[in-house]
This record gives structure tokens, C-alpha cells and sequence, in this order.
């Protein structure tokens, strides 16, 4: 079982930056997709950022180049560095790692974001 623990959640002003983490109590390696949603207040979750096993990224059209989506296998760590940051991108932020093999993935708790002046 792995524990998927988020952080770097917080309020910012428009135009301003944050960078969640997501740390795994174990070995990220063997995951073959990680990824970040977020869910706004009554709306459905959200595909945010991908990135796979051999580095490669999704991202929705939303936060195209404005988000960046990263792993650290060594630190067992995913991030998702938020630029440029807009109140409709204010939602829960949720991590997500998939094994396809398996089918299993892990979900983290949540970190709130809340993008207001």
C-alpha cells in the first residue's frame, strides 16, 4: 500500500505562483502514470497534468504553459508548479499514481488551492 501525501496548497493572489508536491511513502519508479486533478466546488474532478514513466506530459488546454508537471524518482516526489495563476484554477488539487499492469492507483488527500485578491 502506498501513501500519497500533498502539500504547497494555500491562498494566492492572481498572477502568483505555488508548487504542490506529492510524496509517495514508496518507490515512485514503478508507477506508470502519475498525474494531478483538481475539483472545483460543485464541479466534477478534473484532469490537470500527466506525466509518465519515460518523462512524457499531458496537460489540459487550460494551464498550457502556465503549470508545469515534474517527478524526482530519488525524492519520491511528484510537483506541479502553478504559474500565472487565475481564480478559475482556485479547487482541491489531488494526486494521482496508476500502476496499468495491476490496475491499481492511489489517490493523495487533497491540498486546497484558492487563487483570490
Amino acid at each position: 500500500q502506498v501513501q500519497l501525501v500533498e502539500s504547497g496548497g494555500g491562498l494566492v493572489q492572481p498572477g502568483g505562483s505555488l508548487r504542490l508536491s506529492c510524496a509517495s511513502s514508496g518507490s515512485i519508479i514503478s508507477f506508470d502514470v502519475m498525474g494531478w486533478y483538481r475539483q472545483a466546488a460543485g464541479k466534477q474532478r478534473e484532469l490537470v497534468a500527466t506525466i509518465t514513466n519515460g518523462g512524457s506530459t499531458n496537460y489540459a488546454d487550460s494551464v498550457k504553459g502556465r503549470f508545469t508537471i515534474s517527478r524526482d524518482n530519488a525524492k519520491r516526489t511528484l510537483y506541479l508548479q502553478m504559474n500565472s495563476l487565475k481564480p478559475e484554477d482556485t479547487a482541491v488539487y489531488y494526486c494521482n499514481f496508476k500502476r496499468f499492469l495491476s490496475r491499481t492507483e492511489y489517490w493523495g488527500q487533497g491540498t486546497q488551492v484558492t487563487v483570490s485578491s
